[in-house]
């Protein structure tokens, strides 16, 4: 219980904790935090059946406490998190996943969000497979479930701070049993900074303890807006207290077998990593000079897809900067360890200057959202990177909504009037660092960016008088979420894995361009529907377990090129039905996991549709996404798309204008995307508007009496 903290209890219950069984805990814990109710609710085997665990259980939680005209900022929305029958286990890579599902302030409708860290893990280990919250708090609280001692309490928070590198910390000392190591890795937190508040593209700060640091880190759960539904809440942070995590604690069906898969991937990471992705020394910053040599790197708004100055910012640079070296993982026993941090970097600007602090990643996708807004400077980097997860800022979010914000101050769309000063011209860091502050402190030209590119655009119509059609084209968002930093104008198959994924333009559903652009490998309509089914399902596989997909297909056997579907990986597809028979006892094949996360997929875009979207002009995708919007970048390759012309269109360019040129190209590819998404939706058993069949619903077992009645009308 939270003794000596200094922490009024404003709502508390006593339980018993009883260990996980089979992977699961059997109950979700529900907080309301604005009525001070707290209860148990049990997990149902239907629930295990339909949903699985992590991101289903989310949904059909969140599905049963919302109505259709919830609101993201409503007291009965949720924040669900939950980790899944895997998540946990500490004998194959990558197990340390919480899933994170709410309505989102930017697109509206159901947001889910994978994130590493411990709290999921020893929420489960608490007694709790989801952690249900709901209601609004008259002021900041906290939440802590001590799963040492079986007590949940509601807290009166008393903090003056909260963004998160201070938070964490304070919350690590002020809830463990000591100052100990061993005491602080018993705790973890869930947290939002002033950004987020301020924002509508907040993220989740989880925490977990660093032993060789000393010191908290965490991972971010960022896309679709939910630490700012958390800020909403008047939620100061979550804190979850669990001792002797054991490689058994999911008391599995079948420990032995789980070694055996662990043994497995575990030699491959060992022996193979440092020749091919090198995920343990670099992590996922090796994606840098890749995407630059394959002309995918985002540049100027995506614009472009490569830079003569990202190596600056490539993996070299990153592999002198990480500290302390190898494991550095986010969850215990993960051998891939690619979380990797900077330590000692001394802030420049901000209300932090001059403390020396640690900065987790970089990632790639924050790596190259600062080359999408022209700028290659690794400290710049470091610093955006660390006032993002501290204020809880969405770095995806954030640095799209800057370079569509920088395009429209070059097309002079904005001025230094309307941007309170700031030159927003592409590659001018200092102006990003003052802007992100400003979002920090919902002030300036700030708090307008960061409501994100769908509302800024309404904002730029009717205050500035821009091109309303000229601002659908370059502002990289879909469904209200800001694209990840991938340029996809040679690859039909990623726009639509960017367009027809159900939260928004995020890769984790779907990454195809090497399959399709660099690989050849999917030619036809029917090979792109076929990938954008399977490959959308499998990856949604790994969000109801509780598993991180990179030690799924970034490191690979050495024999892997020579099986028939190398892009499957299809030993370690085997791997995961060991792993799920060993935990749970049920037995699979790879047909059955890709069934269960069919149910979800599913039953998630009827969600969607339930909440008023979940459409096909709900897919539609902004052009840049799909080939050149302006004379420049038509120009910036005029060889390929004249070649284009005339081999796909049709078309002998000789003698065309730039802007004839563009037009006539546009037309053949707008026609493409709309052929392609015709073919997914009869692959995925949906209707020509994209709503899943009644027929579909009855084959997958989800056709509640409730979920029919959704899909009715679309039929």
């Amino acid at each position: 219980m939270a003794t000596n903290t200094g922490y009024r209890v404003i709502s508390e219950m006593s339980y018993e904790p009883s260990p996980a069984n089979c992977g699961y805990a059997g109950q979700t814990l529900y907080v309301n935090i604005g009525t001070g109710e707290i209860e148990s609710r049990p997990v149902t085997q239907e629930m295990k059946d339909k949903f699985v665990g992590g991101r289903g259980f989310g949904l059909w939680r969140l599905w049963n406490a919302v109505n259709n005209d919830t609101k993201w900022d409503d007291p009965e929305n949720e924040i669900v998190i939950g980790a899944g029958p895997i998540g946990g286990i500490t004998t194959y890579a990558g197990a340390g996943k919480s899933l994170v599902v709410s309505l989102s302030p930017t697109t509206g409708s159901v947001i889910d969000s994978n994130v590493g860290g411990y709290f999921g893990p020893y929420l489960k280990f608490s007694g709790w497979d989801s952690l249900e919250v709901q209601g609004k708090a008259d002021k900041d609280v906290i939440v802590f479930i001590d799963g040492d001692n079986g007590s949940v309490q509601i807290l009166e928070s008393v903090e003056k701070d909260l963004n998160t590198h201070i938070l964490s910390e304070r919350l690590a000392h002020a809830f463990a049993e000591s100052d100990a190591p061993r005491d602080l890795l018993a705790i973890s937190t869930v947290s939002a900074g002033l950004g987020a508040q301020h924002t509508h593209i907040g993220c989740l700060n989880f925490s977990f303890f660093d032993m060789k640091r000393k010191i908290p880190r965490v991972k971010q759960a960022g896309r679709g807006g939910i630490g700012t539904v958390f800020r909403d809440k008047k939620i100061a942070a979550l804190v979850v207290k669990y001792s002797g995590v054991r490689p058994d604690s999911n008391h599995p069906a079948d420990l032995e077998r789980l070694k055996r898969a662990g043994e497995r991937i575990n030699k491959e990471i060992f022996e193979l990593d440092s020749s091919q992705c090198d995920m343990r020394h670099i992590g996922t910053t090796h994606l840098v000079e890749i995407m630059n040599e394959y002309d995918l790197l985002p540049i100027h708004n995506y614009k472009f897809g490569s830079h003569p100055e990202a190596d600056k910012i490539s993996s070299p640079v990153w592999r002198e900067r990480f500290t302390q070296g190898m494991p550095d993982g986010c969850w215990l026993g993960c051998t891939m360890s690619c979380s990797h941090a900077v330590d000692h970097f001394s802030l420049k600007t901000g209300p932090y200057k001059g403390t020396e602090v640690t900065v987790d990643g970089p990632e790639y996708e924050t790596i190259a959202g600062s080359a999408n807004m022209g700028i290659f400077d690794p400290d710049f980097v470091l610093e955006m990177n660390f006032y993002c997860d501290t204020y809880g800022i969405d770095t995806i979010s954030y640095t799209t909504a800057m370079a569509f914000a920088m395009e429209c101050y070059e097309a002079g769309i904005l001025n230094e009037e309307s941007t309170n000063g700031l030159d927003l011209h592409f590659g001018n860091s200092e102006a990003a660092l003052t802007l992100l502050h400003e979002m920090g402190r919902g002030e300036g030209f700030g708090a307008i960016v960061g409501q994100g590119i769908r509302k800024i655009k309404k904002l730029f119509v009717n205050k500035y008088g821009a091109d309303p059609a000229f601002l659908q084209d370059i502002g990289m968002e879909c469904k209200g979420m800001e694209y990840s930093e991938y340029v996809t104008k040679e690859s039909l198959a990623m726009q639509g894995g960017y367009g027809l994924a159900l939260k928004g333009p995020q890769h984790d559903e779907a990454w195809l361009i090497f399959m399709d652009m660099v690989n050849n490998q999917i030619p036809t309509f029917k090979d792109k529907a076929e990938a954008l089914h399977y490959f959308p399902m499998w990856r949604t596989w790994f969000g109801l377990v509780g598993l991180c997909k990179l030690p799924w297909n970034d490191i690979e056997p050495a024999d892997n090129a020579q099986t028939d579907e190398p892009a499957k990986v299809p030993e370690h597809v085997r791997n995961y039905c060991d792993l799920f028979a060993g935990v749970t006892g049920v037995k699979v094949t790879p047909n059955d996991l890709i069934l269960q996360s069919e149910r979800v997929y599913n039953f998630q875009r009827v969600f969607n549709l339930r909440m008023g979207y979940g459409r096909r002009k709900h897919d539609a995708i902004p052009y840049r996404s799909a080939g050149p919007v302006t004379q420049e970048e038509y120009d910036s390759r005029a060889q390929r798309y004249d070649e284009q012309l005339r081999e796909k269109v049709g078309i002998d360019p000789e003698g065309m204008s730039t802007a004839e040129k563009v037009k006539a190209l546009r037309a053949f590819r707008e026609e493409q995307y709309e052929k392609l998404c015709d073919a997914v939706y009869v692959r995925r058993g949906w209707t020509s508007d994209g709503a899943p069949t009644i027929e579909t619903l009855k084959r997958l077992k989800i056709d509640f009496p409730e979920v029919v009645e959704i899909v009715r009308p679309y039929q």
